[in-house]
């Protein structure tokens, strides 16, 4: 009898000085727990901590329903891409799962309780990395700002990137700045 094992995609994070990260992490499931205003703002607070303890400069970011698109650059020559990461999801989880706690929101305790072995683990996000990829091109940068900026426009939620709120796009727009103000682009 063969032996099956679950194939999960191996994600490889090269940690080289200079680089900037292009990150896509999704909800559990692909669920649209980003679609609250509440859920996005612990994404901010997140993006910001992690930015200030990391010492990591945020270039680009959109906050989907579902997803998140980061274009970051860590300022320091020593960095672990799974820490940044580590310090973008856990506590947005964190902050989920207590306040369906408190609330006593059972129904969405149990969508989002999966079976990890024997135990039983609360998923707000896909487990693993999610995508990143190593950017170290000028036009590369500027083709994932146009493309972060337009995702909600691809898919049809406004007709306009700086329509967004939980984008950069307006402040690359020179409109104002958004939930998050991000750093200066200051490509390799």
């Amino acid at each position: 009898m063969q032996h099956q094992t679950e194939h999960r995609k191996q994600r490889i994070a090269i940690n080289e000085p200079g680089h900037a990260h292009f990150l896509t992490y999704s909800c559990w499931q692909r669920k649209p727990l980003l679609s609250k205003h509440r859920a996005c703002a612990w994404v901010i607070e997140a993006i910001e901590k992690m930015r200030s303890n990391q010492d990591v400069a945020i270039w680009a970011y959109v906050i989907m329903p579902e997803h998140v698109h980061l274009l970051i650059r860590p300022n320091t020559r020593d960095y672990e891409m799974r820490q940044i990461l580590g310090a973008l999801k856990a506590p947005v989880s964190r902050a989920a799962k207590a306040f369906l706690e408190a609330s006593n929101n059972n129904t969405w305790l149990n969508k989002l309780t999966a079976k990890h072995g024997k135990r039983e683990v609360f998923r707000f996000w896909q487990p693993g990395g999610g995508y990143d990829e190593n950017i170290w091109k000028t036009r590369t940068i500027e083709t994932i700002i146009d493309y972060i900026h337009a995702n909600p426009v691809r898919r049809g939620l406004v007709e306009r990137p700086t329509d967004w709120m939980w984008s950069s796009a307006r402040t690359f727009a020179g409109l104002q700045d958004g939930p998050l103000v991000t750093d200066q682009v200051d490509c390799p």
